[in-house]
């Protein structure tokens, strides 16, 4: 499913009185849109120098995670997740896994 992406200040602190969930490589926070919105989800992926000094590092992580993201089927929200420093040797598979994880346990997904 195709999904845009949060920009500026205020989509972030819209979505910090959503719920969460906090998982092994990543932590997930998200808002519940209306049903009728153009762009039914919005994402922001927040990778900091933590994870990995190297750009190429986190770009790669970046990238790992919007195919995973496309793929799934959600519903219409805003949601950021972010990256915690293991995530930086965390193989597809295992962000498939934990994605999955996280978003079951904030309630996004059944």
């Amino acid at each position: 499913m195709p999904f845009s992406s949060l920009k500026g200040e205020k989509a972030f602190q819209r979505i910090r009185g959503g719920r969460s969930g906090r998982g092994k490589h990543l932590s997930v926070r998200w808002f519940p849109l209306r049903p009728n919105v153009l762009n039914p989800v919005r994402v922001g992926i927040v990778v900091s120098t933590k994870v990995s000094k190297k750009a190429t590092v986190r770009n790669r992580f970046r990238r790992r995670l919007k195919e995973i993201l496309r793929k799934m089927h959600l519903p219409p929200c805003e949601m950021v997740v972010v990256a915690q420093p293991e995530a930086a040797s965390a193989s597809y598979w295992e962000l498939l896994k934990d994605l999955g994880h996280v978003l079951k346990k904030s309630g996004l997904v059944q």
